[in-house]
């Protein structure tokens, strides 16, 4: 399970890993049924301390994940009072039709800040991934979009978990996606990742690689 705190300290986990608000975490896993192990937990955790989550989903259906939770006798009235908003990737990553960091971004901001404006003090975001491999020619979008979200998510009281499935994408897909992310989940064991590169550098050294394409 992933613990947040709604201050500026650590707050421990029940498995033992700390999480910080303003944390952008990437989990890589190998099956569905291994993010699930992640997935439900990290939902169950936040609907239980009164944290306004948002999942959005590509494999699993909206309505099979809420009712899964409900099952929960403890976690139905949170449910029910919409504690919880599932959504399918068309709906987040790829209103308009397609893929726009700036669209997406902004879907975030409309969505945590009202949250925030409501009763929920910190917010639980967590994203599946796989529509990437179906929607974008060009993965370097996809990591600019991650890199991108390092400057927001320390903006508000929130924690980003963006979730990969490993058959899903190339190595160097994922070598970029490891780089943009200052914390990693893996084999149920969260580290600060030595290969984050900051967004300022990350974005430079994508931009360059652009021009010389072009000249």
């Amino acid at each position: 399970m992933v613990s947040t705190a709604t201050s500026n300290e650590a707050s421990p986990g029940p498995s033992g890993f700390e999480v910080t608000p303003g944390d952008h975490i990437c989990a890589f896993y190998p099956t569905q049924a291994d993010r699930d192990e992640i997935l439900e937990p990290y939902l169950r955790e936040g609907l239980s301390r009164g944290d306004k989550c948002f999942c959005v989903v590509d494999s699993t259906d909206p309505e099979a994940l809420m009712t899964g939770l409900g099952r929960d006798a403890e976690l139905a009235p949170i449910l029910a009072a919409r504690h919880l908003d599932v959504l399918e990737s068309k709906d987040a990553y790829l209103r308009g039709g397609e893929f726009s960091t700036d669209r997406v971004m902004d879907f975030w901001e409309q969505n945590v800040t009202q949250a925030l404006s409501d009763e929920f003090s910190f917010v639980r975001a967590v994203g599946e991934m796989t529509w990437a491999q179906k929607a974008l020619s060009n993965m370097v979008e996809l990591a600019v979009y991650e890199s991108r979200l390092n400057d927001y998510v320390r903006r508000y009281p929130q924690v980003i978990l963006c979730m990969y499935e490993l058959g899903r994408f190339d190595g160097d897909t994922l070598v970029d996606i490891l780089k943009v992310h200052p914390k990693v989940l893996i084999a149920g064991m969260l580290i600060d990742n030595p290969y984050y590169i900051a967004p300022e550098e990350f974005l430079a050294d994508r931009a360059s690689r652009v021009e010389n394409k072009g000249t």
